[in-house]
């Protein structure tokens, strides 16, 4: 427990850190107002009692993943996601792999969509899958419905970021509607995270109520989304963890939802199906 925080979470399970020498994409849609090196994440972690880490590959910074993996290597307390070329190849994946990576990040918000039936990215996928890794992608709901079903078709277990990005409908959006129904399916998490970048973060409530309906606490895990990039002014370390409360009220199904995280990003070995999963509640 921490200060008036009805309860803290113990996994955080998605954050960003790089620093001035991590090269800038020419697509990117903000430059950070300041660095988020390991350390400064390291000691807010240590603030607020949390002590493991999934780190969210950055899309400011293409496929250079090596701050990341330098971490995730010296830590096994801190595993990474990267971005990749579809054609990476297997032998790569597998040093990432020992270096602490979990899984591939597709960001393709405000990006053109790629091709993800075609042969490069069919074979990625089943990389993924073959290493007990995850996908996790990132858009506006709209967009993720032919995503989910691509992803879902390879056999690699799916992760979705912020809810899934719905519009002002909310749990009613069309697009979100596809992301329970795969969360139902049971091969794919969603992230209780960065309700301050919905069209309405008070939504959050309904939205988690609506995957919780779908399949309890096992496919969600909790983010805080640091260093909340584009909202550094505006959002603290404290406020997404009383996001997470306000979102789950209940203090034993936040709890269960980080022991999905404890299960997913940290078990001691992945079968080749993809990361265990906890029994239906």
């Amino acid at each position: 427990m921490n200060g008036s925080l009805p309860r803290d979470p113990t996994i955080d399970c998605h954050a960003h850190i790089f620093t001035a020498d991590t090269k800038l994409s020419r697509s990117a849609w903000t430059a950070p107002v300041e660095d988020a090196p390991i350390e400064r994440y390291r000691q807010t972690l240590a603030t607020f009692g949390i002590r493991r880490a999934v780190l969210a590959a950055s899309s400011l910074h293409d496929d250079d993943n090596r701050y990341s993996t330098d971490v995730t290597r010296a830590d096994r307390s801190i595993r990474t996601t990267v971005i990749v070329s579809p054609d990476i190849g297997l032998e790569r994946l597998r040093q990432l792999d020992a270096a602490g990576a979990c899984g591939i990040r597709l960001q393709l918000r405000n990006k053109a969509l790629p091709d993800l039936r075609s042969p490069a990215y069919r074979e990625l996928f089943r990389h993924v899958a073959d290493l007990g890794w995850h996908v996790q992608l990132h858009d506006d709901s709209l967009r993720l419905p032919p995503m989910i079903a691509a992803i879902e078709a390879s056999g690699a277990p799916l992760v979705i970021d912020h809810f899934g990005r719905p519009g002002p409908d909310g749990a009613d959006d069309a697009g979100f509607r596809a992301v329970v129904a795969a969360v139902r399916r049971g091969r794919t998490w969603v992230k209780i995270s960065g309700a301050f970048r919905l069209a309405n973060p008070l939504q959050d409530r309904s939205l988690a109520d609506a995957l919780l309906a779908a399949h309890g606490p096992d496919r969600l895990l909790w983010g805080s989304d640091w260093p909340f990039v584009g909202f550094e002014s505006r959002m603290t370390y404290r406020q997404a963890l009383s996001d997470f409360a306000r979102a789950v009220p209940d203090s034993g199904v936040r709890a269960a939802i980080d022991g999905s995280a404890a299960r997913f990003y940290f078990a001691a070995a992945f079968p080749a199906s993809g990361p265990k999963a906890a029994p239906s509640r």
